[in-house]
């Protein structure tokens, strides 16, 4: 009898284990605010003038916070907001604890904290720590002499490397990464413009400087930092710039400071690698950046875009789908840059080019095509939906750019990156309700069918059949979906090459969402191994019973269905 009793006790307690292992990884992937979050993109700038002078500013942001709010933001990301001179649109930062006067005085951001807090947001801001601004005190010090104090603090040379024309991030605009200083003589290494000369990290003294200020902004009530250009702040100097040394230590430690000064502080890298390369940011264990932009499943999923063919955007996912529990990717449709095509091959590029960008100066660095999503789906109210609705079903976290939920246009007489940097649109008023001033500091799109008379937020707002009024219904079904951000998603077969049908699971609830890439009308036909019904999330005359292990959907041109299985809300 006692023999028996002991293998029982024994099964009891490996079956609690195991369910107090279910639990704590379930409470573990919870706690990552990041996971279920809807990030907004925005440069404070162009956002709302609060004071006349043409340029928007803190307050002005202030006084929008609602509108982000009901559109079901969790997370503002802020471009630079530091002192800069402007030559590349506030990434050449010159102080680094400071705010650029023409957006508001540090009292101001205190108070955007406050009310931000209040309507239970974060904010993350870019921290631009792969370069200064050659007008940084640092720099000035640096090349007043070959032994002045903050010398080391940049990457120089006696002669020019004899690779000085590769790697550069601006080709077609850029001539070298290597510009020779006319004070000492010496040349002085930059991956972006002349005018952003590189920190060299593998100098304590950088190292400690940065921590000071990811410490500082954190005190100011700042949530994380999306880190600019961070393969470039790893690079070993001197090993060359084309297939330069790495020191992927820094990501570790980086965070591993930022967590010691806040504990859920969030790290958003934006490192453009192969997949291969994923685990040395992420960490094999988590240790590394909690999230990074999936470019390059961004790349594949622009080529399913123009194309309809979705086997590369396929392989793309599944190449990219095994990373550590707590790490995250961030998924976007539009963001400040140019659409980065460089990791497709040069017919695909091109076949994309013809669809999106056919005009040459609808490209740029020979890699991408500066637009926003709107024009390039030729403004097309199923596609743009049909876009937005997968961005909210893959797995990670989505990002909207500002303007993006209005399908808001690009003005391409600005030059490079500043044809997606216009003014919000937020009225049909003069300047588009962005200022009161005479004109605002940076063209307001007026004409054609994205001037801000058609397209603009308030229009929209009242309006239950927009694209605005459709967004923010995506984030609130979104919301009611944290097996998208947390669970295990797989691709399954959907019995149309035109249709993508991913489902996630987690906790024993689950979801399978369908997008059609075609043009014309196709019919899903696929496997549930188990559930009996499936619970369409949008309409509920949309549900459909599993008749022997299959279901079969009608899809339209474009079109998407969100379904629960067994359950209508989780």
């Amino acid at each position: 009898m006692g023999k028996t009793i002991i293998p029982l006790l024994l099964l009891l307690l490996t079956f609690r284990a195991f369910g107090q292992q279910k639990v704590a990884s379930r409470q573990f992937r919870e706690n990552f605010w990041y996971k279920n979050s809807i990030i907004y993109n925005l440069e404070i700038g162009t956002f709302k003038d609060s004071d006349g002078d043409g340029r928007g500013d803190i307050n002005g942001l202030i006084s929008k916070l609602d509108y982000l709010k009901m559109l079901g933001v969790d997370v503002i990301w802020l471009a630079p907001f530091q002192p800069s001179p402007g030559a590349d649109d506030g990434y050449d930062v010159a102080d680094y604890y400071g705010i650029e006067p023409a957006l508001g005085t540090a009292g101001d951001f205190a108070e955007l904290m406050h009310q931000v807090k209040k309507r239970g947001m974060r904010v993350i801001m870019d921290l631009v720590i792969n370069h200064t601004s050659d007008q940084h005190p640092w720099f000035k010090n640096a090349r007043s002499a070959k032994n002045a104090r903050y010398r080391d603090w940049y990457v120089w040379s006696p002669t020019k490397p004899r690779d000085a024309d590769k790697g550069m991030v601006f080709p077609g605009v850029q001539k070298s990464v290597w510009t020779l200083d006319s004070i000492t003589n010496e040349y002085y290494y930059h991956r972006f413009y002349k005018f952003q000369p590189d920190l060299n990290f593998m100098n304590p003294e950088v190292m400690k400087e940065s921590q000071r200020i990811i410490g500082y902004w954190l005190n100011q009530g700042i949530s994380g930092f999306r880190l600019d250009a961070v393969p470039f702040i790893i690079e070993v100097p001197y090993t060359g710039s084309d297939k330069p040394k790495l020191d992927f230590g820094f990501l570790k430690d980086i965070r591993q400071f930022a967590q010691s000064r806040q504990a859920d502080a969030a790290i958003l890298g934006e490192a453009n690698v192969e997949p291969k390369e994923n685990i040395s940011y992420f960490g094999e264990h988590g240790e590394g950046i909690q999230l990074m932009f999936n470019f390059f499943a961004n790349q594949h999923l622009f080529y399913a875009f123009a194309t309809g063919d979705l086997k590369p955007f396929r392989q793309a996912m599944q190449e990219t789908a095994t990373i550590a529990e707590s790490a995250q990717w961030a998924y976007f449709l539009r963001n400040h840059d140019e659409i980065d095509l460089g990791r497709l091959s040069d017919a695909q590029r091109e076949r994309v080019y013809a669809a999106m960008g056919p005009d040459t100066n609808m490209q740029l660095y020979d890699r991408g095509i500066r637009r926003r999503l709107a024009p390039m789906m030729r403004n097309d109210r199923r596609r743009l939906e049909m876009a937005y609705s997968l961005l909210f079903s893959l797995p990670g976290t989505p990002v909207i750019r500002y303007g993006e939920e209005l399908g808001m246009g690009d003005d391409l007489r600005l030059k490079e990156r500043l044809s997606v940097r216009t003014p919000m649109q937020w009225n049909s008023t003069k300047n588009a309700g962005f200022t009161t001033a005479g004109s605002a500091f940076r063209p307001v799109i007026d004409e054609g069918e994205y001037g801000f008379k058609k397209v603009n937020a308030e229009a929209q707002w009242r309006d239950s059949t927009s694209l605005l009024s459709r967004i923010a219904a995506m984030t609130r079904v979104r919301k009611s979906c944290p097996e998208i951000g947390l669970g295990s998603p797989t691709i399954v077969e959907s019995g149309s090459e035109d249709i993508l049908a991913i489902r996630h699971d987690y906790e024993g609830k689950s979801l399978i969402i369908l997008h059609n890439f075609s043009n014309a009308p196709r019919k899903a036909s696929f496997a549930i191994k188990t559930g009996r019904k499936l619970y369409d999330l949008w309409n509920v005359a949309g549900d459909r019973e599993v008749a022997d292990g299959r279901v079969s959907v009608e899809l339209p041109a474009y079109g998407y269905r969100w379904f629960r299985i067994d359950g209508v809300l989780p």
